[in-house]
């Protein structure tokens, strides 16, 4: 009898230290926020997907899905126009959050950070976070009216992309951190989501990227800007 009792006790331990170890190894394996881009395949074009718009204007996902690690919005000094995001924000203000407490709404979608520092609207400029040498495609349909490189501190990074939509030839859209694909030329025509513009370039070591703190990485992106056509030819 008393080797049952011994017995049944160190069963009971046994399933209670089990229990608790397995409890404690779930919450450690628990993540927040997107994977490290290092650790996504590449998986081509991006699905068709809008991301924002301004007007009738509709801005593109640049980036396969599966790549994406971040979409962030930022105010910018350049003379772009405040886009329309579209999904729910993920760092929402203290009355956005009563709101949605109170009437629901938020969970669906695109989620996407609005970001510190700039001049002008808040939503003036778009960057999509993606790992250096990642493929990016075109935002909008239109044709390439300018590749002008672009400087920082003195060095080049690649170019800034000058696409004149199809759709709203009134606007240019800027694309910048990319270092352009060598068939890329001023006329080309491209297409939204298909026509490939460049890849991704590495700005870790030129400055500190807001998109970071949302991220498993240094912030890396595509910036996409929105502007009148005017402003190109403003000095």
């Amino acid at each position: 009898m008393a080797g049952l009792i011994v017995l049944a006790i160190v069963a009971l331990i046994t399933l209670l230290l089990t229990a608790f170890g397995s409890g404690g190894s779930s919450g450690r394996q628990t993540t927040v926020g997107p994977a490290p881009a290092n650790r996504l395949l590449p998986s081509g074009p991006p699905s068709p997907q809008v991301v924002a718009l301004e007007g009738a204007l509709r801005i593109q996902l640049p980036i396969a899905q599966s790549r994406v690690t971040a979409i962030g919005y930022h105010a910018s000094g350049d003379g772009a126009v405040a886009l329309q995001p579209l999904g729910s924000q993920a760092n929402p203000g203290t009355l956005t959050r009563f709101a949605r407490s109170v009437f629901g709404g938020g969970s669906r979608g695109i989620h996407w950070f609005q970001l510190g520092g700039g001049e002008g609207p808040g939503t003036a400029a778009l960057d999509v976070g993606a790992q250096p040498g990642t493929d990016i495609y075109s935002p909008v349909d239109g044709s390439v009216i300018g590749l002008t490189p672009y400087i920082i501190n003195g060095r080049r990074f690649g170019s800034e992309i000058d696409v004149q939509p199809t759709g709203a030839p009134s606007f240019i859209v800027a694309i910048t951190h990319v270092r352009p694909d060598p068939s890329l030329t001023v006329g080309s025509s491209i297409a939204a989501g298909t026509s490939k513009l460049g890849t991704l370039l590495d700005f870790s070591r030129v400055e500190e990227q807001a998109l970071a703190r949302y991220t498993q990485d240094a912030g890396n992106h595509v910036e996409i800007e929105v502007r009148p056509a005017a402003a190109l030819s403003t000095p």
